[in-house]
This record gives C-alpha cells, structure tokens and sequence, in this order.
C-alpha cells in the first residue's frame, strides 16, 4: 500500500518519464528509418515497375555501352553531350526491359537460350551481330568465322582482365539482341492481332471517290480585335477543369542567365608578344632547334615533312618561295590570336602525299620470310591494303615507309614482335619542306582569370533577386538569355558547355533565386531562376493564357457567325465581310489540308458533304470561319473492286505495322509506374 501511494504521489513525474522514454525510443527509430531512407537514396537511381535499379548495376551497364562506343568509334574519351546519350540511352534499356519484359512475360513470352544462341551464331544472325564491323569480312558480309575466332579469344583464360573491354562489347550486344527479339516477337503477335480488313478498306476507299471542287470565304479570327470580346476568370477555371487530363506535364525549371566571357586581356596580348620578341635571335640562331621550339612553343617539332596542302596557310607562301633556303626565319606574325615564328630547316626535296600499305605483326625474320612468300603469290588472306598519309601512321613507319620503293618491305618493332609492311603503291612526289614553329596562343592568364570570375561573383552577390539581376544587367550591357521548360535530367542548359551544375543548381533553388558563379567551357554564368512547375498538371496561372485564348476564339467565331446572318450568296458573304473568294479543288474526306488555309479538317468534312451548287453555313474552323460554295461534285457510289480492296488492305495494313510497334511500347511505357532518380547522381 505504501509502494502504491508513492507511485500516486510522484504519477506526474513517472508519467514525464515515460513519455521521454517513448518519445525517445520512436524517434530513435524514425532516424533509423530515415537513416535507410537517404542511404536508399544513395543506392538506387529509380523504380520501374516495383523493381529498383541499383547504382552499382546502373554503373556496370553504363561502362559496358561506354566499351561499346570505343571499340565502334575508335575514340576512348567522349564529350558531355555523348556521355548524356550514353546514360539515357542504358536508361531506357531499364524501361524497356522491366515494362515490356514484363507485359511478355505476362503472356509466357521469353526468348530461349537456344534462340538467343541461334541469332548471335546461328543460322539466323540477328542484324544487331551481323552489322557490326568488328564481324565482317573485307566484303562487309557477316563472317562465322570471325566471330568465333573473336569469342574464343574474348572469352579464354585471361587472368590480367586484358579482354574486359571486348567482354562488355559483346555481353552489351548479346543483351540487346535477348531485349530486341523479345520486342519483335510482342508487336508481330499485335501486328497479328490488330490489323486492317475488308470493311477498313472499304472506308477508305469510299472516302476518296467522292471529291468537290469549292469556292470559298474565310473571315480569320486575327480580324476581330480582342477587345470586342470578354473572357472571365470563371469561364477559365471552367476550362481548365474541363481540360485538366490534357494539362499534364513533368516537373521542369526556367532561368535566365548572364554570361561573362573568359578571354585574354590586352595585357595577356603584351606578354606573349614581348616573350616571343625575346627568344627571337635565340631562335635564328641556335643549333639546337628541337630543343628551343619544344621547350616552349604550343606546336612540337618533330621533323614533319610539310607540302603545299598541309602547311600552315600563313606560312605556305613564305616556305615555297623560290630560293627559299634553310636557316631562314620569318618576322613574328600575328594569326588568329597567336603570335608565331617559322624557321626553315630543310628545303628542296620531294615526297609522296600518301602511300598505300599492307601490314601484319609477325614474330621473327623466319615468319617474315615466309609472309613474304604468301603475299607474293597473292594470297593475303583478310589483310587490306589502305592508302594512308603521314600524320596518320606513326613517325617511325612514316619515316621508313615514305622513303621506301614500291613493293619495297619495312619493318619497325612491335613490342616483342616486328610490325612488317609493304610499300603497296604511292603518290607522285611533291615538294616539302621541314619547318620549326615556335607558336604562342594567347590564352587568359590566372590573373585575368581571376578578374573575370571576380566580375562574375561580383555580380552574383550584389544582385541576389531576379529584379536586381535584370537591373544590373541592363545597367552593365549584359544580355540576358532565357532558358525554359528545363527537365531534372537534363545535360546542359541550351547550348552551355559543361552547364549540368546549373541544372542540378536550378531544381535545389526557390523561384526568385540567384545563383553562384558557373564554369561552363570559356565562360562563367550567373543565373536567376524564373520559374519553378512540380506537380502532375500545369497550374491554372500557368495555362490560363492559352485557355484565354481558346474561349476567345469561341467568342470570335460567333461574332463571326453573327455576321453571316442574311448572306444567301458567296460573293454577298465576301463583299459584306470585306474578304475575297477563293479555291479548294479536288477535295475529299483523306484530304489533308484546305486549300490554302491548312489544317481544317471540319471545313474539309461540312465541304464534302454539301451537295453540287448548294452554299454552306458558316464553319467554325481552327483559323477563322468559313462559307463554302460547292461548285463541282464527282461522287461514285459503287462498290470498290476487290482487287482496290485487297490493295488497300495491304497498304493500310503496311501502315500499321509500321506505327503499331512505336505507339504500343510508347503506351506501355506511358503506364508504366517510373521514378527516375538519375538526376541525384549525375
């Protein structure tokens, strides 16, 4: 009894306590809650369809097509705007696969492995394998034997990890093609399902045997000024509503932005002019050259063999004058932002353009031999002769190869091995010349660079709202660029360079907001954000404008309407409404446009059926309003033959295989349920 009544004394204070106990406890599990929820979103770049894409399998499938683009382009680094392809590109096989293969797999549709074996090395290669290079012969047929040859190898003992790039090449491919024949496969069963038949047909046929040829007369809706018509805010929301369906939108951004362009100053201009003035008569006269040019000129010397066509433009008529001689050295020019002097090294001795080789690797001078023997009966197996220049072999071979005879052999080392080549045929030898460049482009130095950006920051902090951004850009003779309708996911903001940062900083901002300082290429940017659209629909503010215009234009057209009461003629019509008459011919219900009011697809339909001689009502058309006079009709009743009939099945159905596919992977992708979260990671 006395426990209990200390328990009643002190309830207030137990009570406190074992609330903070709750309290404490459930708040330590909605941070651990949280806690998954932001390492979640570290994780995952999206959702489709209930499946998460994982950022680590995102990266993996984004490193293969990356291999995919080099090995096929020849290049090992890429652009913004390539790496942006790259990554929508891999996102939309994730769409395709999880909503698609889902709806295939729905129905029990998968390709087999024995299917997916036959159309990567089968008899049935899918054109995806068959088309690519890497597995043609010198004839662009898909060879068998150079796939195997490269799949064996690929795909052999290879603990150095050496064949990795051409394991993603392939699996990439070997994936799309399982991805490829499975969309094959449900839109030829929808193709079959959906199809074009007698009666299509018929219809078809039937609205082209009857044409009109009309006299007509247009009052455009422009003619009526808007002031003759009141649009209330009631009729808006009225509309908005009605149309909201229509309305829907993704969430995006709009900004302007003021750039402050990274160029030389002019005191960039003086310093290099006075650094090349001062290693001037070093460079007349020196004996050492290479080493003079290399160590400080933007052009290298490397004994390059310069013609007519490939020298410099400013200095081809210098180099080629008569009695040009070597040791002789320009004045310091001026071209295009570079200050730059050219001193002859050799002069009067000719070489072809381009020769034209054929080269294999080969182990030792006993292989060489034996090459040689293959190749002189000419059996050169799947090895091409290519015509090449200078530049685009190495110097050792171009120093070998362009000396050489015809059909003369040279051979340079190749690691372990010797690169052997034949000297297949040449140009006609023309004059060159060996020229050093010493060259300096003017380039901002870091203490320009630090103005300009001091500049842009300047600006950023002193005009931190739109009104004092556009102000202040007024008052500096900055222009103004507007951006709209950006998306999350975008790559760059219109034609920025490396401008995905303001992306990322543009849906992080309030409407209103200023932004920091931007590198984007050669330029640094400040940007005000103008206006900010989330939610499923367009706002009534924001869709207000056209749906004014919209009732406006119903308005119009019945003051229009009005105005044609009592006109029983055409040219009564157009003499009261101050509008002359004109032509539509040959006009039937598959009549894309008007005459020469374009699209009016109800005009077309009301002209059809008027019948010979007989005056329209007024039509409200999508330009303005419309009276048509029927001056000829040719209609023919009879049934279409059942060859026209058949065509017209054939064509109609060659019409439908051709937008089905696109219109019911667009339509399974629109229902699909998608988050895209790439825009926090990229």
């Amino acid at each position: 009894m006395a426990s209990l009544q200390r328990i009643r004394n002190h309830g207030a204070l137990l009570l406190i306590i074992v609330g903070v106990a709750m309290l404490a406890f459930i708040m330590g599990d909605f941070m651990n809650s949280g806690s998954s929820f932001f390492n979640r979103s570290r994780q995952y770049v999206g959702e489709i369809e209930g499946e998460d894409i994982h950022i680590q399998d995102y990266e993996l499938q984004r490193e293969q097509l990356t291999d995919v683009y080099k090995i096929e382009s020849g290049r090992q680094d890429f652009d913004e705007d390539m790496q942006a392809q790259i990554n929508n590109q891999v996102w939309q096989l994730y769409v395709l696969q999880h909503t698609l293969g889902k709806q295939a797999a729905k129905i029990g549709m998968t390709v087999t492995n024995e299917e997916l074996s036959d159309l990567c090395q089968g008899q049935h290669v899918h054109q995806l394998i068959s088309q690519r290079r890497l597995f043609q012969d010198e004839n662009g047929q898909f060879s068998p034997e150079l796939f195997q040859n490269f799949y064996n190898v690929v795909f052999s003992d290879d603990e150095d990890g050496q064949y990795k790039q051409w394991r993603n090449y392939w699996m990439y491919w070997e994936k799309a093609v399982r991805l490829t024949y499975i969309q094959e496969k449900y839109t030829d069963l929808l193709q079959n399902l959906v199809g074009a038949n007698a009666l299509d047909a018929k219809c078809n046929l039937l609205a082209e045997q009857t044409s009109v040829n009309v006299d007509y007369v247009q009052k455009s809706y422009f003619s009526v000024a808007d002031s003759l018509v009141n649009v209330t805010n009631t009729e808006i929301k009225n509309l908005y509503n009605k149309r909201k369906e229509q309305l829907k939108q993704t969430p995006n951004r709009s900004l302007s932005y003021v750039a402050f362009d990274i160029v030389p100053s002019e005191q960039d201009y003086q310093d290099v002019e006075k650094w090349i003035n001062k290693l001037k008569d070093e460079f007349a006269n020196t004996e050492d050259v290479a080493g003079v040019v290399n160590g400080n000129s933007d052009i290298l010397y490397n004994g390059q063999n310069y013609s007519e066509a490939t020298i410099p433009a400013e200095l081809k008529a210098w180099a080629f004058e008569k009695g040009r001689k070597a040791g002789d050295v320009t004045e310091v020019l001026f071209e295009n932002d570079t200050y730059e002097m050219a001193r002859m090294m050799q002069v009067g001795y000719q070489l072809p353009d381009s020769v034209e080789l054929r080269g294999a690797v080969v182990a030792d001078e006993k292989e060489l031999d034996s090459l040689k023997a293959e190749w002189a009966k000419g059996n050169y197996g799947e090895v091409e002769a290519m015509w090449v220049t200078e530049a685009q072999v190495s110097k050792d071979i171009a120093e070998k190869a362009f000396s050489a005879k015809k059909n003369e052999w040279v051979t340079v080392e190749y690691g372990s091995a010797l690169q052997a080549i034949q000297v297949v045929d040449k140009s006609v030898a023309t004059p060159k010349v060996k020229v050093a460049i010493l060259a300096r482009t003017v380039i901002p130095s870091s203490k320009t660079y630090a103005n300009i950006y001091n500049q842009a920051k300047q600006f950023a902090v002193s005009n931190n709202t739109e009104t004092k951004f556009n102000d202040a850009a007024a008052e500096q003779n900055l222009t103004v660029q507007p951006a709209f309708n950006l998306q999350e996911n975008a790559n760059k903001v219109g034609e920025l360079k490396q401008s995905r940062a303001i992306v990322r900083w543009a849906f992080g901002a309030k409407e209103g907001d200023v932004s920091d300082v931007f590198e984007c290429g050669e330029q640094f940017i400040v940007a005000t954000l103008t206006d900010v659209k989330d939610g499923k629909y367009r706002s009534l503010s924001d869709a207000s404008a056209e749906l004014r215009r919209e009732i406006m234009q119903e308005k119009k057209a019945a003051l229009i309407i009005n105005d044609f009461k009592g006109i029983s003629t055409l040219d009564e019509a157009a003499q009261k409404l101050s509008v002359g008459v004109q032509s539509a011919e040959g006009i039937t219900l598959n009549s894309y446009r008007f005459g020469n009011a374009g699209q009016e697809p109800a005009v077309v339909g009301a002209s059809v059926a008027l019948e010979q001689g007989a005056l329209s009502a007024p039509i409200e058309g999508n330009n303005g309003v419309y009276v048509v006079l029927c001056k000829a009709k040719t209609a023919n009743d009879a049934e279409p033959a059942e060859d026209a009939i058949k065509q017209q099945i054939q064509q109609l159905g060659m019409r439908y295989q051709y937008s089905l596919p696109y219109q019911a992977i667009n339509l399974i992708e629109e229902k699909a349920e998608i988050e895209d979260n790439r825009a926090n990671f990229y």
